[in-house]
C-alpha cells in the first residue's frame, strides 16, 4: 500500500472566527497530539482527511502528517462532522511510534449463512459491530472476518469462539455475544381474533341504551299508570259488549 500523506500547517489563532476564516480557505482546525507531547493547533485539508475516512482501513489508517518540514506517523483519532451535510468540521490527529502497542476499534465484518438461517428458518441478529483490540500500529487490520456458516437457531457466537492473529490482543469481554440466530416472528392471529369475539360477544351481552330524555316525577308516574289502568278497563268493556 502507497505511503498517504496528509499536508498540515501550524495555526495560531482560536475560536469560532478563526474556524470560520479557515473553512473560508477550504481548510478544517485540528489537533495534533501524542503520548508525553504537547498539543499543536494545526489546519488541515477536509478532503485529504475525507479519503481517509472512506478508505478501506477508515480511521485505522496509519499515515504521515507532514508539519513544518518534516513528517510524522499519526492515525486519526477523532473527528467531528456536522450533522446535516455531514461535512468534516474538526480532526484530531494521535501521532504513534510504530514499536509501541496501540488499542484500537477495529470492525467485525460477517462471512457465510448461517445454518440457523438458510436450513432452519432462523434470523440473523448481528449484534456487535466493532471489537477493541491492542497491537503495533502496523498491524492494525482493516476488518476481523467472522464466520458464521455454523451457526444454528438458538445459538450464540461469542467473541471467546473467534480465533483471532497471534499478533492481535483482543480486550472486549470474551463473554460479548457478536451475533445469534433467532427464530422468526410469528403474528399473534389467533389470539387477535379471539379478542375480537370476545369484544363481539360482550357488546352484544350489553343492555338497550335509554334514549336520552328528562326522567318523569312521581307524579306523572302514577298519573300515566292511572290513565293505562282505565284505557284496559274500557279495553275490556268493548270486549264484553262486542260479545
Amino acid at each position: 500500500m502507497p505511503e498517504i500523506v496528509v499536508s498540515a500547517r501550524e495555526r495560531a489563532g482560536k475560536g469560532k472566527n478563526e474556524n470560520r476564516r479557515l473553512r473560508a480557505e477550504g481548510l478544517i482546525p485540528g489537533v495534533l497530539y501524542g503520548a508525553r507531547k504537547e498539543a499543536v493547533p494545526v489546519s488541515v485539508s477536509p478532503k485529504e482527511i475525507g479519503s481517509i475516512l472512506h478508505s478501506a482501513s477508515g480511521e485505522n489508517t496509519l499515515f504521515d502528517l507532514e508539519l513544518g518540514g518534516s513528517r510524522r506517523k499519526v492515525i486519526l483519532k477523532e473527528y467531528q462532522v456536522e450533522p446535516i451535510k455531514g461535512r468534516l468540521l474538526h480532526a484530531d490527529f494521535y501521532e504513534v511510534a510504530l514499536d509501541k502497542m496501540l488499542e484500537v476499534s477495529v470492525p467485525v465484518e460477517i462471512q457465510g449463512t448461517p445454518v440457523g438461517v438458510k436450513v432452519q428458518g432462523g434470523i440473523l441478529d448481528f449484534v456487535t459491530r466493532e471489537l477493541e483490540v491492542e497491537c503495533l500500529p502496523t498491524e492494525i487490520p482493516d476488518r476481523i472476518v467472522v464466520d458464521v456458516s455454523e451457526l444454528e437457531l438458538g445459538k450464540h457466537l461469542r467473541v471467546s469462539d473467534v480465533q483471532f492473529p497471534a499478533k492481535l490482543t483482543v480486550l472486549t469481554d470474551p463473554e460479548v455475544v457478536i451475533a445469534h440466530v433467532v427464530a422468526p416472528r410469528i403474528e399473534e392471529e389467533a389470539p387477535v381474533a379471539a379478542e375480537v369475539a370476545v369484544a363481539e360477544a360482550e357488546t352484544a351481552a350489553e343492555p338497550e341504551v335509554i334514549k336520552k330524555g328528562k326522567a318523569p316525577t312521581e307524579g306523572e308516574a302514577e298519573e300515566r299508570g292511572e290513565r293505562g289502568e282505565r284505557g284496559e278497563r274500557g279495553e275490556r268493556g268493548e270486549k264484553k259488549e262486542k260479545k
